[in-house]
């Protein structure tokens, strides 16, 4: 009955674009949580977020329609670090006991009410040591799966764990929760912070598992010379299931700031973030501008497990800390930031076209590693979005000296079943693309006979199709001790 679908407007909202309608946003989600009831707005209507610090937790259906909301950072923030939106689940989580786990492990004795996202952490080993100019001490070692009622295991554990210093749970509702529409702009805050990182949220955060994010449009305008970066308008983070679908999404304007190694660093401004969950969607999911290096790659995420990308549009897609399982790219076209990888599985790239400076980069802040396979298929490349460069299939970059916390490889296998690469604008004397990077360069530094690190050489790479248009054949690499084998099919 349309008596049940709760309004803004009956809470106080006055929908006018001046007035801070949050408080009344607020009252209306927490009348629709207790009561089970959808939210509607009203599709001409403009929302003024505010400045304070208020978060409006949704729990339940929600339909923002055409409907207008204004996000002010430019000035007298209250929280930047604060949510506008979280998108909770109102079950409450269970206690569970695990005495260890195991890599790959499938099933736990474990029974429980409801399938529950599960993250286990183990902090007396540190993973993911990252080297360059954002160099740090790692993270503790973590995992994150669905745990089913009958103790099956959704998700690939990626490492052994002894014994566990932590376990998170969060029940997963079974039916999912849709958020539909809303056109939201952010003024971008102009906060000059010249050493480190300041993140803002001033976001929609989703917590609850099983929740779609359909047709939401972001904008960002109002950057200057100055400001700090934004950590994802939407941003899942401790959940499974998440889908975002035909949503529009911003650039932000790239700012530097002194990195760990007291050197200048670009600071990363996402749209969209996603961190520690499994089964992460987009689809059909776009932007404009994809090859505007003035403009931040507009995703990353960390910790997730099966990633797919269906018909998007964006600059880039990037795994800081690794995903395990499946990372699908399926006709797509990525932007000047291309695609980025670290993790371990199978990663797909079908139908797609690409313009980073390699068609895949191997991060090599993390070591460059992938445990598994590697399939191009179908795919067309146009290296750093046409510029002058030497063509490098797979960016990648470890001499062996560095210890990231685990063993690093290159893919196992690298099958490329179609590829055109646009090889136009080369330097002098070039002579063909290469399909793998030198691992040791980028380093002035004498290297020992036997690294204390070593990193896996790829096995095999399979070629079938693969075009340039220059006409010159494919290389294997710069580096004259890779000894893959090239299978010509």
């Amino acid at each position: 009955m349309e008596s049940e679908i709760v309004d803004y407007e009956s809470f106080g909202a006055k929908s006018d674009g001046v007035t801070d309608d949050l408080p009344a946003i607020c009252r209306a989600h927490d009348h629709a949580n207790s009561h089970g009831l959808c939210v509607r707005t009203k599709p001409d209507a403009t929302y003024h977020l505010g400045r304070r610090d208020l978060t409006a937790r949704i729990a339940t259906d929600t339909d923002w329609s055409t409907s207008r909301f204004t996000i002010d950072d430019s000035t007298q923030v209250e929280n930047h670090r604060g949510s506008l939106f979280e998108i909770i689940s109102l079950l409450e989580p269970e206690t569970i006991t695990l005495d260890r786990l195991s890599c790959d492990q499938r099933q736990t004795a474990v029974h429980l009410s409801h399938d529950s996202f599960v993250r286990v952490e183990d902090d007396s080993r540190r993973l993911f040591i990252r080297r360059g100019l954002n160099q740090n001490a790692g993270v503790p070692q973590s995992d994150c799966f669905v745990l089913r009622r009958d103790g099956s295991i959704e998700a690939d554990i990626d490492w052994d764990y002894e014994r566990m210093t932590q376990i998170d749970t969060r029940p997963i509702d079974d039916d999912a929760l849709y958020i539909r529409g809303g056109v939201f702009t952010t003024y971008a805050n102009r906060e000059h912070h010249p050493d480190g990182y300041n993140y803002w949220s001033r976001n929609i955060a989703i917590s609850r598992s099983n929740t779609e994010i359909q047709g939401l449009t972001h904008y960002v305008t109002g950057e200057i010379d100055v400001g700090c970066p934004y950590s994802g308008f939407l941003n899942a983070h401790h959940c499974a299931h998440i889908t975002f679908r035909d949503c529009w999404s911003t650039g932000h304007k790239v700012y530097s700031t002194s990195g760990a190694a007291g050197k200048p660093v670009s600071m990363g401004s996402y749209d969209m973030n996603a961190n520690n969950v499994v089964g992460f969607s987009l689809i059909n999911c776009r932007m404009n501008h994809i090859t505007d290096r003035t403009r931040w790659g507009v995703i990353g995420s960390n910790f997730c497990k099966d990633i797919l990308l269906e018909d998007c549009h964006l600059s880039r897609m990037d795994t800081h800390m690794g995903v395990s399982g499946s990372y699908i790219i399926r006709r797509c076209e990525l932007g000047h930031m291309g695609l980025n990888a670290i993790g371990r599985g199978q990663l797909i790239i079908e139908d797609s076209t690409l313009y980073g400076r390699s068609l895949v980069g191997l991060r090599p802040d993390y070591g460059s590693t992938w445990e598994g396979d590697l399939s191009i298929t179908n795919c067309r490349w146009i290296p750093a979005c046409g510029d002058r460069v030497q063509p490098q299939v797979i960016g990648l970059n470890n001499d062996g000296t560095h210890d990231f916390g685990y063993r690093c490889s290159m893919p196992r296998q690298i099958t490329i079943d179609g590829l055109y690469i646009d090889d136009a604008n080369t330097p002098d004397g070039y002579e063909g693309p290469y399909l793998l990077a030198d691992p040791d360069a980028n380093t002035d530094d004498v290297l020992p006979a036997n690294r204390p690190f070593p990193y896996a050489p790829c096995e095999r790479i399979s070629l079938r199709g693969l075009e340039t248009s220059s006409g010159k054949r494919p290389r294997l690499s710069s580096n004259s001790t890779l000894a893959t084998v090239i299978e010509q099919r």
